[in-house]
């Protein structure tokens, strides 16, 4: 029996799964493989890492794989899924399709049906297709400009936040979280890490706001509800381009962020729902990793 690589490479973390025909045989997971964010040589380790640990678990030899699919950010350029596909090369047989990470997503989310899926994890992006089989996109460009309501807006608009509330007096556990989490002593501290040059990893902050929220902060729970709202601002975009005003149209979530922190859920939920458009948000937050099994089943003539 034939067997399949399905690949999620996100910015922080790389899933691996490993199928055959009808079944998922085992899956393994690295650290990030974002090469716009990490680099070639992190992206080349990482999916080593995953696609030979995965392998592995399920006694299969990489070079007998018949098919594989991978989902990563920035796929829509050229240099960017060239190199993916050269480093995956490297370790698998078989085609290797290399496609952005939104489309594994819809993939797993909706198959070849019409919908709108919203990732947030490292970064976020809305993503849809209608009926016809048009597509649309909103978000997505990158941290310094975009991602909206992922994991690192979460952490800087969290740092912002606490930096104001020293300005404004407001008393709030936000700040020391901050200072705790990356082990620093001063605002003055905590101000010249956020301004340096490359940036930190703010996303590494999303379970110190996330436990500060739910402990009742709550300058910690309004940076999640503006996430929330943040990520339904992208669906609300990629329906409005895609769909008519009486169409009913199906929303799902996926990525960290979605699935670590229900408020933010909630909001998302909310604010879309709420609208009048017909929009219906799926409870479970979907797996993206398991598009791209679909897709790299697809290539080998099966689903």
């Amino acid at each position: 029996m034939a067997i399949y690589l399905g690949i999620d490479g996100g910015g922080t973390k790389t899933t691996c799964v490993v199928g055959d025909d009808n079944a998922v045989l085992d899956s393994a997971t690295a650290g990030g493989s974002n090469i716009i964010r990490s680099g070639q040589a992190q992206a080349r380790e990482s999916l080593h890492q995953a696609i030979r640990k995965a392998c592995t678990a399920a006694q299969v030899d990489p070079k007998t794989v018949a098919a594989t699919c991978i989902g990563v950010a920035g796929a829509g350029r050229r240099e960017v899924s060239d190199t993916i596909r050269r480093l995956i090369s490297e370790v698998v047989s078989g085609p290797i399709e290399v496609v952005g990470d939104m489309v594994i997503a819809l993939e797993a989310g909706f198959g070849d049906g019409p919908g709108v899926i919203v990732l947030s994890g490292t970064g976020s992006i809305g993503y849809g297709r209608n009926a016809e089989g048009s597509t649309a996109r909103a978000g997505g460009w990158g941290f310094a400009i975009s991602d909206e309501g992922s994991g690192h807006w979460i952490g800087r608009a969290a740092i912002a936040a606490a930096v104001r509330s020293q300005d404004t007096k407001r008393s709030t556990e936000l700040l020391p979280a901050i200072l705790s989490a990356w082990k620093l002593t001063t605002i003055d501290d905590l101000v010249r890490k956020a301004n340096a040059s490359p940036p930190p990893d703010f996303s590494g902050l999303l379970p110190t706001v996330l436990s500060t929220a739910e402990a009742g902060d709550d300058l910690a729970g309004s940076v999640l509800t503006q996430a929330g709202r943040e990520l339904a601002g992208l669906a609300k975009t990629v329906i409005g381009q895609l769909f008519v005003q009486s169409v009913a149209v199906p929303v799902a979530m996926g990525g960290s962020v979605f699935r670590r922190a229900a408020v933010v859920r909630d909001v998302f939920r909310k604010e879309l729902e709420g609208e009048g458009r017909g929009a219906s948000v799926e409870p479970a937050v979907i797996d993206p990793v398991k598009g791209a099994l679909r897709r790299a089943r697809a290539a080998g003539g099966h689903r």
